[in-house]
């Protein structure tokens, strides 16, 4: 790779993730000094010590005025106005940009109990500041983001302002001067609202972990270890690629740092094997961008989603971890059949050759040597905490010290990786690899144990993941060493270079904040101004006109519109366009059309469509980079990229549809089985978009395969053309109905009537059978509903305020004109069956054509 293009990508990234500014003297060590400054408050705010010390303690919104505090003046400062500007130097207008914008963030925290007492009455002192500050958020997030999100928010802004003005469908009445400011910057409704709140609790920490594993040596073992493991297959560079990725995008917050951070080692490596240009780049792409869709951080959208839906952050993890994983295997099954079809190899090994049965036996043992591992460690602690109660803390630190004194101790026995080495010609060794960065494993190990196993908040488990690297990057040279018995001065050495790697590191996750956090503010900007004037009803009506009623289009729209809204934004602004814009669109649709989703689904939908944008041209912001680094041709790049990326384009359609695929309601065998299923069906869709299995497909093999695995992933089409899913039930019939449903099960009603804003509306809604005692038609005690009933419909005389039946929707005055019950009818899985018989015939058919071919 040559300088010029080193120069290039670096300066992209720079320019969208920590600032373009190189700052030197003074300015440097003031930058470094507020970095580190942010991110140890950052650390103390979520960790246990201000409640223990009783000193320090901060309330959600103090920490979010502090935190922003932090972001807007740093921004100016290593962010330059444009690229002509002095990226060595501070200009004296950036100075007063970052005093002004930060005095603005810093007012609210200072004068916090004074505004509390005026609430929605902000005086002009207020008005000022706030109107300073909006403005300063709009040209801190055209600096640290580009134009795309800065030119929504500021839409947005004049769209709230000057409601009155618009045509007809869009009006609104419009907000006055001092309302926008009141609702975008004193309360938690705009700037300052869940955005930034979940900013400034989970993914700073995030971000930060993130940076300590990457200064710490982790990124380069995880790239390593996928090369050591893959690189000897077919295509195995490509295949390594999106393994190293998958395992960066774990704990990375941007689509272009991961394609960067893998793909100067990655991409190179692809084209010495037989990958062109663009191909390399845009399997680089696909992999990295997918990363943001992966567990447990999902570029900090995951969190976000807790807030928004109200669910639990393990049923987020758990929804969304099997799309993720099915996206990657069916990537690598792509990359597979790429290598295939060019003749790719794979790097040279040179060691010697294990047999398949081999290789399989020791898989096995070594997951039953893990498992039976982590059962004994699950178990030790449940002991320890149930016997020694509030004292369990410190042995349960003891044990977890003792063990890394222990695996720094193996770990020293091996040489350590080349992080300069990007050029390899012989396999490395997977021992050697692996052992060498065993340790990098322990602190995502302790993040997803505080995470999954102990409960804890996203944020306290990331405060104990990121001190326990902050342990190792501190220790870890002064301990191999001092094993590996080297001289006192080593030792010493190794210390000051593991401080001075905390402080590069401590630097690097708050410069990756600053984007971020201003992302996130503006973000909420667009947030405030949907729930002020009323946005989203507008767009769901338009949605609705130009899908004329069809679901399917109404779901093609909102995808559509999801991609351009997320064109040049960052993994947690783009969530937070699309969720706040386009969910509401299909939760209102669907209800209309009788499809009724879970939330999780619909924010998983516009999630993936949002993310897809950085791959897709002419924005597509991850396949410049990854073009700059290929030297290929960006557009190309990204158009590779894209198909490539359509099987993740798939899956949203997928479990809009069949809900199984989030493991919604599933047990943990049949999870298993649609696991399995799903794969085999991607895999197939994968082959028939890369027109190749075993050889060169035929045009009906193609067309047979996109059937197939449609089938495959949703079953219930066909059958629904049979047997109807539900049957009508008689009004009347309602209460016996639904005492006769399962647990499970729910009855399907149809509603007439008004909304809480007076407007006239028919949708659906499940009532599910969460109690079993239901009381006479007329009192539906248990779910806080009442009934009366009329000729042709039951009316809803009572809705008990905070009740289940408030929760579904149920409002005053509505009417029951349906009731439907789930059908009695086979199982739509029997279509899987000739399915895997058309799949195994077309397998048998490609052999049969290869091995005439070969003779």
């Amino acid at each position: 790779m040559s300088k010029e293009n080193n120069i290039s990508v670096d300066e992209l990234v720079n320019s969208v993730d920590v600032g373009a500014r190189n700052l030197e003297g003074a300015e440097k060590k003031l930058l470094v000094s507020l970095t580190v400054g942010w991110a140890i408050f950052q650390l103390w705010v979520a960790s246990p010590l201000p409640f223990i010390l009783d000193f320090g303690i901060f309330s959600g919104v103090e920490a979010r005025y502090i935190h922003f505090t932090f972001a807007l003046f740093l921004v100016f400062i290593a962010f330059p106005a444009n690229n002509k500007s002095n990226k060595s130097h501070i200009s004296g207008l950036d100075w007063i940009f970052a005093i002004i914008a930060s005095a603005t963030g810093a007012y609210l925290y200072v004068f916090y109990d004074q505004l509390a007492l005026r609430p929605g009455s902000p005086i002009l002192q207020d008005v000022i500041v706030g109107a300073i500050g909006l403005l300063l958020v709009l040209e801190a997030t055209r600096r640290s983001l580009g134009l795309p999100l800065a030119t929504i928010a500021f839409i947005f802004i004049l769209y709230s302002v000057f409601g009155s003005y618009m045509p007809s469908m869009i009006a609104h009445k419009g907000v006055s001067l001092n309302s926008l400011v009141n609702h975008q910057w004193l309360t938690t409704q705009g700037v300052f609202g869940i955005a930034l709140g979940v900013s400034t609790s989970f993914v700073f920490l995030f971000v930060l972990f993130g940076a300590l594993l990457e200064k710490g040596g982790a990124g380069n073992f995880f790239i390593k270890t996928a090369f050591s493991v893959l690189g000897k297959y077919s295509g195995g560079p490509a295949k390594a690629a999106v393994v190293a990725s998958g395992l960066t995008g774990l704990v990375s917050g941007s689509s272009i740092a991961n394609v960067v951070t893998t793909g100067t080692f990655t991409i190179p490596m692809m084209r010495k094997v037989g990958f062109s240009a663009e191909k390399a780049g845009a399997v680089e792409v696909a992999s990295s961008v997918n990363g943001q869709i992966m567990p447990p951080v999902m570029g900090a959208a995951a969190f976000l989603m807790v807030e928004y839906i109200g669910i639990s952050y393990s049923e987020v993890i758990k929804s969304a971890f099997l799309p993720a994983l099915i996206s990657y295997i069916s990537l690598i099954f792509i990359v597979h059949l790429e290598a295939k079809k060019m003749g790719a190899k794979g790097i040279p090994d040179d060691s010697k050759t294990v047999s398949l049965l081999l290789k399989f036996t020791k898989f096995i043992i070594g997951f039953l040597v893990m498992s039976v591992l982590s059962y004994l460690i699950y178990f030790s602690i449940s002991w320890v905490k149930d016997v020694f109660q509030d004292s369990a803390i410190y042995i349960v630190l003891a044990s977890v010290v003792v063990s890394y004194f222990y695996i720094i101790k193996v770990v020293s026995q091996y040489a350590d990786l080349n992080e300069e080495d990007s050029d390899l010609n012989v396999l490395p060794d997977f021992k050697q690899t692996f052992m060498s960065g065993l340790h990098y494993l322990l602190p995502v190990v302790i993040l997803i144990w505080c995470l999954m196993i102990e409960k804890m908040s996203p944020s306290l488990s990331s405060f104990w993941a990121s001190t326990s690297m902050i342990f190792i990057l501190v220790s870890q040279k002064a301990l191999k060493a001092k094993f590996r018995k080297e001289s006192a001065t080593s030792i010493k050495q190794g210390i000051l270079s593991g401080a001075g790697d905390l402080f590069s590191a401590l630097e690097a996750g708050s410069r990756n904040m600053i984007g971020i956090a201003v992302a996130t503010a503006a973000a909420g900007i667009v947030v405030g101004a949907v729930a002020q004037t009323g946005i989203g009803l507008v767009l769901a009506d338009l949605v609705e006109y130009f899908s004329m009623g069809n679901i399917f289009i109404m779901l093609i729209l909102t995808a559509l519109l999801c991609l351009i809204l997320g064109m040049g934004l960052p993994t947690t602004a783009n969530y937070i366009v699309v969720s706040a814009l386009m969910a509401p669109v299909i939760v209102s649709l669907g209800e209309q059309s009788g499809l009724i989703v879970p939330l999780i689904a619909v924010h998983l939908f516009v999630f993936y469509f949002g993310i897809m944008a950085d791959v897709t041209p002419p924005v597509g912001l991850a396949s410049f980079a990854a073009a700059a680094v290929s030297k290929g041709d960006p557009i190309r790049t990204g158009l590779q990229a894209f198909k490539y990326s359509l099987r993740t384009a798939l899956l949203p359609f997928i479990f809009i549809y069949n809900t199984d695929l989030l493991l919604i309601d599933v047990t943990w065998y049949w999870g298993v089985v649609i696991f399995l299923v799903s794969t085999v069906a991607m895999m197939v869709f994968s082959s028939a978009m890369q027109e190749y299995l075993v050889v060169k497909n035929k045009w009906y093999e193609s067309l047979i395969f996109l059937l197939v695995a449609f089938t495959l992933l949703r079953p219930g089409f066909w059958l629904d053309m049979v047997y109807p899913p539900y049957q009508n039930v008689p009004l009347e019939n309602i209460a016996s109905a639904y005492e006769s449903l399962n647990d499970q099960d729910s009855l399907k009603l149809k509603i007439d009537g008004f909304d809480k804003v007076g407007e006239k509306t028919t949708f659906f809604t499940l009532l599910p059978k969460k109690l079993e005692r239901v009381g006479e038609i007329e009192y539906f005690d248990d779910l806080g509903l009442k009934l009366i009933s009329e000729k042709d419909a039951l009316l809803i005389d009572t809705v008990s305020f905070a009740s289940p039946a408030e929760k579904l929707g149920f409002e005053f005055d509505q009417r029951i004109v349906s009731v439907n019950v789930s059908s009695d009818r086979p199982n739509k899985e029997l279509f899987w069956l000739p399915s895997f018989l058309i799949i195994g015939l077309i397998c048998w058919s490609q052999l049969k054509r290869k091995k005439r071919n070969v003779n």
